[in-house]
């Protein structure tokens, strides 16, 4: 069977296969059906690795095992994996969803919390600090520090960031608001971006911050601070990376300096 390397790679990436697993599945594809021996010579896996992999790629719904003597494997078409492949991960999200839902109110959460609180005794404010890479991973982060704020959120972030965090964030905001927590956007805006700005209006006043600053961070109680180290319009989302950390001091610095700006913004309304 001769397929490229680079084929098989794609292909894993895709349908999270180790590399033993889209060997057979591309080798039985090519005869459409076959014995696990004749797989095991086509595909250049261990014959006493074959039979465990012809399972595996069985209960994922990419193979049919044919009844019979000797035991024979049926490949499916393609489009049917793809539909079998989505089915069966979206199930398995729905089941790990809810099992960490039903975690709320279980007693593991309660032990957890326990260890993390007695942890927390020992640690240092300025200890509590770290590095985000990737952007799912910032915007992750700061969906949490939003659900912890008490009186204040300041974001500032560029034009396409103020579209994203829409998406991201919005709703979390929304939640900020009804607990009367203050919350100031500034962003550069124009037409790309000017409904999503009065979109954000609903859940905080929205500054326009065209030519005087250009960065991304955000501010939590003047306690939190959260800021990104590159240019978003220069970097893939995946290289993205932001330094979080809980200062009062830096943070309280930033958000004065912020407020002499924010005073002369022109105001969305």
């Amino acid at each position: 069977m001769i397929v490229k390397d680079e084929f098989l790679s794609r292909i894993r990436k895709i349908f999270d296969l180790n590399l033993y697993e889209v060997k057979v599945w591309a080798a039985l594809l090519s005869r459409g059906t076959s014995t696990a021996g004749e797989l095991s010579n086509i595909s250049d896996v261990p014959r006493s690795r074959t039979y465990d992999i012809l399972e595996s790629l069985e209960k994922k719904g990419f193979i049919l095992m044919k009844l019979g003597k000797p035991i024979k494997f049926v490949a499916l078409k393609p489009e049917e994996v793809v539909e079998r492949v989505k089915k069966n991960l979206m199930n398995h999200a729905k089941e790990r969803t809810e099992r960490l839902e039903n975690l709320r109110n279980d007693e593991v959460l309660t032990e957890l919390n326990g260890l993390f609180t007695k942890g927390i005794k020992f640690v240092e404010p300025t200890d509590l600090s770290g590095s985000l890479r990737g952007r799912q991973n910032l915007y992750n982060h700061m969906d949490m520090m939003l659900r912890g704020a008490e009186k204040s959120i300041t974001i500032v972030t560029t034009k396409e960031g103020m579209n994203r965090k829409f998406e991201a964030i919005m709703p979390t905001l929304e939640k900020c608001k009804k607990r009367g927590v203050k919350v100031r956007i500034a962003a550069p805006i124009d037409s790309t971006n000017q409904k999503i700005a009065k979109e954000f209006k609903k859940v905080a006043e929205v500054g326009d911050i065209e030519g005087k600053m250009k960065a991304r961070f955000i501010i939590i109680d003047s306690n939190q601070l959260m800021f990104m180290l590159l240019d978003d319009e220069k970097f893939h989302p995946n290289y993205d990376v932001g330094i979080w950390i809980n200062t009062e001091f830096f943070a309280q610095t930033l958000e004065s300096m912020f407020d002499m700006m924010w005073k002369d913004l022109k105001k969305v309304k």
